[in-house]
């Protein structure tokens, strides 16, 4: 069994097929997608999905792109989901130096009221950093992030940072990109760190593994991050679901 902790089924790019979608994932061996709030109306369509499918789990948060939409309304529409039974997570929230699509200080306001919200919530946190990875290791510290830890999403630092996160009581998240050709620093990190600390994902409809890049992502093709898994660590295809679905499972309680 599989579990893909980072999609996004809710997004217009699965409306036309979002059914077949989800039978290709059952095929492919998933047992759970956690489907993940990027803005206000995402994280509103990532709870109703969760209702209406049985595998699908959701996260509510307003991803670092859309930090500057953020108003106190919106907190408390995050803050009311939270307390839905399938929702798991409070997130995407963190950081983004890369687009800047929002002012950096009011990225890490916001991440900020999310950690804080987490904690009052008692929630794990999903975190995006690119580009940001000191500052965001520093608020996870600042804000005691620990208190109830989560994952870095699509993990890109080095094994500084990783050693930090998994510190914190942080997982750290592999997708498509570990597939990748060169993705040499990120396959030499993971092979440096516990796989009980290692979760897999798709980041569906983005970063498509090999042998598949080019086409929409979607959440069948997080076997092929366990794989590649297998192949650069000292463990089964077998071992890998195993161990990375009970670490999904346990941090986002779900059995």
């Amino acid at each position: 069994m599989l579990i893909d902790t980072h999609a996004h089924l809710d997004f217009p790019r699965f409306n036309k097929d979002r059914q077949q979608v989800l039978d290709r994932a059952r095929e492919a061996g998933l047992k759970q997608i956690i489907n993940i709030g990027a803005d206000e109306e995402s994280s509103a369509r990532s709870v109703e999905l969760a209702k209406k499918v049985d595998m699908i789990y959701a996260t509510v948060g307003i991803h670092p792109h859309n930090s500057k939409d953020m108003t106190e309304d919106t907190y408390s529409r995050l803050k009311d989901w939270t307390e839905q039974e399938k929702v798991v997570a409070v997130g995407e929230t963190g950081l983004d130096y890369h687009y800047d699509n929002s002012p950096r200080q009011i990225q890490r306001a916001v991440f900020r009221k999310h950690i804080q919200l987490a904690k009052e919530v008692e929630l794990p946190l999903v975190i995006h950093s690119r580009e940001a990875e000191q500052q965001t290791m520093q608020i996870l510290k600042e804000e005691a992030a620990a208190e109830v830890g989560g994952v870095i999403h699509c993990f890109g630092g080095d094994l500084e940072m990783a050693q930090q996160a998994i510190e914190l009581d942080f997982y750290l998240a592999v997708g498509g990109v570990l597939t990748f050709a060169n993705a040499y620093q990120l396959r030499r990190v993971i092979k440096q760190i516990s796989l009980d600390r290692v979760l897999i994902e798709t980041d569906a409809p983005y970063l498509t593994p090999e042998p598949y890049r080019g086409k929409r992502n979607e959440p069948a093709y997080v076997k092929e991050v366990a794989l590649k898994l297998s192949e650069i660590l000292p463990y089964s295809f077998e071992e890998v679901a195993r161990i990375t679905t009970e670490n999904a499972q346990q941090l986002f309680g779900i059995s």
